[in-house]
């Protein structure tokens, strides 16, 4: 089983086009010409600005949150000061959202680290991943393999189906409410551990392997104990995640080519790992797995992962609400009550 978005094969998608490209497909419903992909990227750079009011409430945001519940809180307070109405329609909302999250993400961490008050303008011609890179690492250049990689890792958790945080934007829009509350719900979704974080997951024990036998001890406990290995195994894709080997090509290029950042043990460490999980297990990685040792190797903190896969998935949200609102009606599941029948009341006075 394969992944299109639109038709097209995220194969292709992944090889030929940029974050950009494929947030124009995903939200307009056609690949963009030279104009409008240019038009679009300035749309997004306009975007990034960081209101006053928005920076006193990051500022304001504990050090020790998680990063999901800030994400989750930029989206409800923009809709408190930047409502949906006729004048700033759904697509204006969604690109607001789409450029804004990483600038916030990154002012947010900076700040409250470092007390840092972060520029979120990095250039005119930045794309997303390239603005995020910078913003991350405060520099004003960026590495290209670390651009491209990140880039590409925003391409491949784009969308995916009627997941659960899809759904529950559905299901909130569905009910008539604004944009920004079905994103905040989508978010909210996503922070539970069972759909997003995985990626983090992944980071926090590979961290902890040094050896290729820390490896093999680390997975002969997880086999012993039937300990669930993050990263592997899709409800979805049951012979392999078409999006792993993908983002793994960019985990071993980092690893090969980044001079700051990249580990070559760690990919040696996480290949080890594939190929035992999956001769032994028989289960296959899924895009979690190499996105948590790509992410490391881009320079992007552990506690961050999720966070960027709430400014990626922001372009499936959107089309799914666009699509809600199109030809909407409530989302109202049924459900089959199986506790006790016909019981006779009893007076407070007589209960046991």
């Amino acid at each position: 089983m394969g992944l299109n978005y639109r038709g097209y094969d995220i194969v292709d998608l992944a090889k030929n086009s940029t974050f950009e490209d494929v947030a124009y497909l995903i939200l307009f419903g056609k690949l963009p010409t030279s104009k409008q992909l240019e038009e679009f990227l300035d749309q997004i750079v306009k975007a990034r600005y960081l209101p006053a009011q928005l920076k006193e409430i990051l500022e304001r945001i504990p050090v020790d949150v998680h990063p999901m519940d800030m994400m989750r809180t930029v989206s409800s307070f923009l809709g408190l000061i930047e409502p949906e109405t006729k004048e700033n329609d759904q697509y204006e909302v969604a690109i607001r959202l789409l450029g804004i999250f990483g600038p916030a993400m990154a002012y947010w961490y900076h700040f409250a680290h470092s007390g840092v008050r972060i520029n979120e303008q990095t250039g005119n011609k930045d794309t997303i991943a390239c603005n995020l890179v910078k913003l991350l690492h405060l520099s004003q250049t960026a590495d290209p393999i670390i651009v491209r990689a990140v880039d590409v890792s925003l391409i491949l958790y784009a969308e995916h189906d009627f997941n659960a945080s899809t759904f529950a934007a559905r299901v909130t829009v569905s009910t008539l409410a604004d944009f920004y509350s079905g994103i905040t719900s989508a978010i909210g979704t996503l922070r539970g551990p069972l759909h997003g974080g995985a990626n983090e997951a992944v980071m926090q024990y590979l961290q902890n392997l040094h050896s290729i036998e820390e490896a093999n001890a680390f997975l002969n406990e997880s086999f012993k104990s039937k300990k669930l290995i993050m990263g592997f195994g899709h409800r979805v894709y049951k012979n392999g995640d078409p999006r792993s080997d993908i983002i793994k090509e960019y985990s071993k290029l980092l690893s090969e080519k980044q001079p700051k950042f990249g580990k070559k043990l760690l990919y040696q460490i996480s290949e080890h790992i594939e190929t035992r999980v999956v001769n032994e297990k028989k289960k296959f990685p899924n895009l979690d797995f190499y996105s948590a040792s790509t992410y490391h190797q881009c320079g992007v903190p552990t506690e961050l992962f999720t966070p960027i896969f709430v400014m990626s998935r922001i372009t499936g949200w959107a089309a799914h609400i666009f699509e809600q609102r199109a030809n909407n009606k409530l989302i109202r599941p049924t459900s089959n009550y199986i506790g006790p029948q016909k019981l006779s009341f009893v007076p407070l006075n007589q209960r046991l």
